[in-house]
């Protein structure tokens, strides 16, 4: 006879189809449940839903789809556990939880709430195919576990569910596995977390100027994503159009341009850009985004003929200026506008030539419009006219485009926004440097504006229409090929050809171009403007030849990189080739300052290429700006690299590198540091030296400090560990640093003894990592005392500086607290670690009571946080001092105690004493308990509900009580010296547990939080009902109400609405059923193990018996 066999394998699955049970013995099932197999019989299955383990049954074996789990416990009590990733169990629980509310919220007709969720499902039901398809790679994975998880707590929130703790990789915390100070701050990070992301989709919903603040507060570059979808004018012509943005108060371009180059039939010239003309603008900074306007401008360059509906016989091939078209995106900067599917239209304002204009005044002066606007106008002032006018009379033609600001740098926005930004997108690149400078960002781009010209018009009775011709050469002469960059979505190109402008004496271009060329090539390269008429008959415009040429070097006589700025160029006139010789016009001065600078020299200029009278007549002007990572302009910083070549110059450069601007510093950080420790170290005779440096050293380490360098933390890290190599250098850094420590009282010195303690952490890295360099040459010498001696008598003269009066000190006494715990983990490499941690303890000692209360307390929770505090030995001395200080602060008599910073180094102390790998803790557990526990109590009792640190001093309570033993609790007791000592403290203890199980500090979806606190009081209750019935239980120490707090305690505890499960939906009751200990209701008890006295059959109860019934 066949019967039914246990399975082995399958033991898990999920029911993909109704199943309705038409017998008691058969197992009802809708689509989705889990199932937990027991058994099976010739195509069926026997056993129960995972929702409800109560009811057993069977069911076909064709309704389940089987999947991978664990099995615990195999036989009568085994449990499953699910083979899938943790993050996808916890979204199907999840989505099921929901489901049964979102029902509710239908029935209720909760239409908001209905809809909301309804998205937030969807959502987690698509991110869980995407994780269960096992496609994702791991980068792309670790993000969308972040969206998973933000969106799962932000609906339990919504939904008054509770808080789901998790640590950084959002992993939920196992709560017997985590101390209870790392789950407190889990719950209060979580709380924070989902707070201010539904405030941020608040303010997205009520489309409030905060959104872009919400979103962007913690970024510090941007840009701004421009999608060209079309151009609509009637030119006949090819056209150049130059996108870039513009400040119009400060009449400044803050970008390169973008260059799309479009055809005379109205699409791109390049076919395969059709409909893929887009670009970023990166680099914008938050100071960008707070600017009071800001426009996306577009110039408009026709190249063609000189004037429209010309023949053949005229010249083609010219640039002419045709107009521009101005938006202001001011809202989408600033964030109230995002909408990359909107397509915004920008009016075409076309520019007239001069000869029109004077002919239109001569013929209707009386009806000439304002809005005319010059084509010899400057570009700035044509594009603030337009900005300024009300309205454009276009007549429909203008450029369409869409627009996105996006957060981050340009690999964030590449990661975060690949479906904008492809390898198509063209990149087009702030003028000058981004807010936060990154280390890899190699940059060399100098960026050359024709600003304006004066050429006299020599024979002709018209003035000149001048173009203007740029190229790069080298000292040779050598043309550099691709050197000149337009615009961005274009190689470069090895000769740019300014706009023509009509029979204009005075041309003002304001064309910008960049220049891009090899590091190494800039010290041999020049820039070389040659000036030709233009004629508009073709066939005189083939004769005409350069009139004129100008140049300017990009690198100075003294190394430094060309100043950024204004320069007039001398126009060198003349028909000879000499003129095209660079090997003879180099010989010459480029700039008018240098030809004066000559002139004063009284030197001589060759004979035969002497400017023509005439050309002094003849003007011209450019600006350059230069944005490299490896150029300087700064002499003084030149100076101090090449500090060999000049040592008389070494002091001055020295003090001139505290004013060099911090972006040109870091630049040639490392280049910097040789040279301030090779100074140090081959100048050793000289002490002022060492001040210098160090002095210096400073303010480079002050700098990294800052906001916009932070990024060059791991440079000068990869620095002090990798490239560092002056294993002397540690005795003079000591030595100076002793000094300014020792002589507090030179007021003149204060800022640099201020500044040298904010610097404290990397000097010593650079002292510690000097001495570990001397000791790997030459070993442990004699002179390993000496430099002990130096770290013990810099400690000493900490020590007087922090014994001085107040008033006189202050601020280096808190920068001193502040700071020099950071020395900790890197001093202990090469100094006893049990004679620091006894510096230490003398040092805060040496603080005068009721002094910097507050510095001190956090100066030792860094203390507790450093390396050193995980030895045990360590421990031994720092311990006992951490615990007078906070016993100081709990005391009763104390005026002002600062609970904030003492439940803050409480917290960390209590955590470091629940980690598994720093030693043995029992003792410090003891002491902590014997000298903290009660204060710790009597603190908590006397607090307000209110107070903000309530919730920090209760976890600090528990996990004192959490890691206590039962020898803990048993040597407690026997600390109190009399019988009423041990009835206070019960008596305490009992009132404050019920005060605490009765109204709950923590918030009712900290769920796991008070799920531990009630843990932990519970077996704290049981540990005390054993001193109730071991010292309260006969007829001579009987104590009434101490009994009575008892089981008033238990009362509470038994009724709480943490043990009602019935109220809970069932996957709370199954989530609290699997952490819930077994002992929950042993409160009860306690009367019980007292002997007979229980036995409610006695006929002769003690007399104290019915108080209790």
């Amino acid at each position: 006879m066949a019967r039914w066999i246990p399975t082995k394998r399958q033991k898990y699955g999920v029911a993909i189809y109704n199943y309705n049970a038409s017998q008691d013995v058969e197992l009802s099932l809708q689509v989705g449940d889990t199932v937990h197999i027991l058994e099976m019989y010739e195509g069926w299955y026997r056993g129960y839903t995972l929702q409800n383990k109560s009811k057993k049954g069977i069911f076909p074996e064709t309704y389940i789809h089987l999947k991978e789990a664990t099995v615990e416990d195999r036989g009568q009590h085994e449990t499953v556990i699910p083979g899938e990733l943790p993050l996808v169990q916890e979204l199907t629980s999840t989505l099921r939880e929901w489901a049964v509310i979102w029902r509710k919220l239908y029935v209720n007709n909760k239409v908001t709430l209905f809809r909301q969720l309804q998205q937030m499902t969807y959502s987690l039901i698509e991110w869980r195919s995407q994780i269960l398809s096992g496609t994702l790679p791991k980068d792309e994975l670790a993000e969308l576990k972040m969206k998973v998880t933000a969106k799962i707590d932000h609906g339990n929130r919504m939904l008054g569910l509770d808080l789901v703790v998790r640590d950084d990789n959002g992993n939920i915390l196992d709560p017997d596995e985590t101390s209870t100070i790392a789950l407190f701050k889990a719950h209060e990070v979580a709380s924070k977390r989902i707070e201010e992301k539904i405030q941020e989709e608040k303010s997205i919903l009520q489309n409030l100027d905060l959104r872009g603040q919400s979103i962007f507060s913690a970024v510090h570059t941007y840009g701004l994503y421009v999608n060209f979808k079309n151009f609509v004018c009637n030119i006949g012509e090819d056209a150049e159009l130059f996108m870039a943005l513009y400040d119009p108060d400060q009449s400044t371009f803050i970008s390169e341009n973008y260059l799309i180059r479009w055809g005379s039939n109205g699409m791109p010239k390049e076919i395969e850009k059709l409909n893929n003309l887009q670009a970023v603008f990166t680099d914008l900074s938050s100071t960008d985004l707070i600017r009071p306007r800001i426009s996306l401008v577009c110039q408009i360059v026709r190249v063609g003929h000189m004037e429209l509906k010309e023949g053949k016989k005229h010249t083609c091939g010219l640039r002419r200026p045709f107009g521009v078209a101005v938006m202001d995106i001011t809202d989408i900067i600033h964030g109230k506008v995002d909408d990359e599917e909107k397509q915004h239209f920008i009016p075409f304002q076309q520019i007239a030539m001069e000869t029109y204009i004077r002919q239109r005044q001569l013929i209707m002066s009386p009806l000439i419009t304002s809005h005319v606007i010059g084509e010899n106008e400057p570009l700035t002032s044509v594009l603030n006219k337009v900005i300024a006018a009300k309205e454009v009379n276009h007549k429909g033609q203008g450029l369409w485009v869409s627009l996105k600001l996006l957060p981050g740098d340009l690999t964030q926005v590449q990661k975060n926004f690949s479906h904008l930004v492809d390898r198509s997108t063209a990149i087009a690149r702030k003028m000058g440097f981004p807010e936060i400078i990154l280390p890899g960002d190699v940059r060399n781009d100098i960026y050359v504006t024709l600003i304006h010209g004066e050429f006299d018009k020599g024979k002709k009775k018209t003035p000149k229409n001048v173009e203007v011709t740029m190229s790069v050469f080298d000292e040779e002469g050598r043309l550099l090929e691709k050197a000149i960059h337009p615009g961005a979505g274009y190689e470069g190109i090895s000769e740019y050809k300014s706009v023509v402008y009509y029979q204009v004496k005075q041309p003002c271009w304001y064309e910008t171009v960049k220049v891009s060329i090899a590091i190494e090539e800039v010290a041999r390269c020049h820039i070389r403007f040659t000036f030709r008429h233009r004629s508009s008959q073709e066939s005189r415009d083939k004769s005409e030849r350069a009139f004129g040429v100008a140049f300017v070097k990009l690198m100075n006589p003294d190394g430094t990189t060309l100043q950024d700025g204004r320069h007039d160029l001398v126009l060198y006139k003349g028909d000879n080739k000499k003129m095209e010789d660079a090997k003879f016009y180099l010989t010459l001065p480029g700039t008018k300052v240098e030809m004066e600078e000559k002139e004063l020299q009284a030197s001589k200029t060759p004979g035969n290429f002497t400017p023509n009278k005439d050309s002094t007549k003849d003007s011209f002007q450019i600006a350059t700006l230069i944005c490299s990572t490896k150029l300087t302009q700064n002499v003084d910083l030149l100076g101090l690299l090449n500090w060999r070549s000049n040592p008389q110059n070494i002091k001055h450069n020295l003090k001139k590198l505290m004013e060099v601007d911090g972006g040109e510093i870091v630049k040639f950080l490392q280049d910097t540091l040789d040279a301030l420790f090779n100074i140090m170290m081959e100048m050793s005779d000289d002490e002022a030296y060492d001040f210098l440096v160090f002095d210096a050293l400073v303010f480079i380490i002050s700098l990294i400090g800052d906001i916009k360098f932070q990024h060059f933390n791991p440079v000068l890290e990869t620095y002090i560990y990798k490239h560092f190599s002056a294993t002397l250098a540690y005795v003079k850094l000591s030595k100076v640093l002793n000094f300014y420590v020792a002589n507090a009282d030179d007021s003149s010195k204060t800022e640099l003894r201020f500044a040298a303690l904010k610097a404290l952490k990397y000097l010593f890295r650079f002292i510690i990592q000097s001495r570990v360099l001397y000791l790997r040459f030459y070993g442990q010498s004699e002179d390993g005392d000496e430099f002990s001696n130096s770290i013990r008598q810099l400690f000493l003269a900490f020590n007087m500086l922090m014994d001085r009066p107040l008033e006189e000190a202050v601020k280096i006494k808190g920068a001193a607290l502040k700071y020099l715990p950071s020395i900790i983990n890197d001093v202990k490499l090469v100094f006893d670690p049990v004679e620091l941690s006894v510096l230490f303890c003398k040092f805060i000692q040496s603080i005068p009571d009721n002094q910097l209360v507050r510095q001190k307390l956090n100066c030792m929770t860094k203390i507790v946080e450093s390396n050193l505090f995980r030895q045990s030995e360590c421990r031994d001395v720092l311990l006992p001092l951490l615990i007078d200080q906070l016993s100081g602060q709990l005391d009763d008599n104390s005026s002002k105690p600062d609970h904030e910073a003492s439940s803050q180094l409480l917290s960390y102390l209590l955590e470091v004493l629940d980690r598994k790998d720093v030693g043995p803790t029992a003792l410090h557990v003891q002491l902590i308990m014997e000298r903290l526990l009660r204060r710790i109590n009597r603190t908590v009792i006397g607090m307000s509900r209110q107070s903000p640190h309530i919730g920090s001093f209760i976890a600090c309570m528990i996990a004192i009580l959490r890691q206590m033993d039962e020898s803990h609790y048993s040597h407690y007791i026997s600390t109190f010296k009399t019988r009423q000592d041990i009835i206070d403290f019960l008596m305490e203890t009992f009132i404050m547990f019920k005060d605490l199980i009765g109204k709950n500090v923590y918030a009712k979806d900290w769920m796991v939080m008070n799920m531990t606190q009630n843990r932990v009081f519970l077996r704290a209750i049981n540990q005390f009902a054993e001193v109730l019935t071991r010292f309260f239980m006969d007829q001579a120490s009987f104590e009434l109400q101490l009994w009575n707090n008892y089981f008033h305690l238990a009362v509470a505890f038994l009724t709480h609405e943490s043990l009602q499960l019935e109220t809970f939906s069932q996957a709370k009751r199954n989530k609290i059923v699997k952490k819930s200990p077994q002992n929950q209701i042993h409160p009860i008890h306690g009367w019980s193990n007292s002997g007979g006295h229980t036995d409610p059959r006695s006929r002769a109860p003690e007399s104290h018996h019915p108080h209790f019934l």
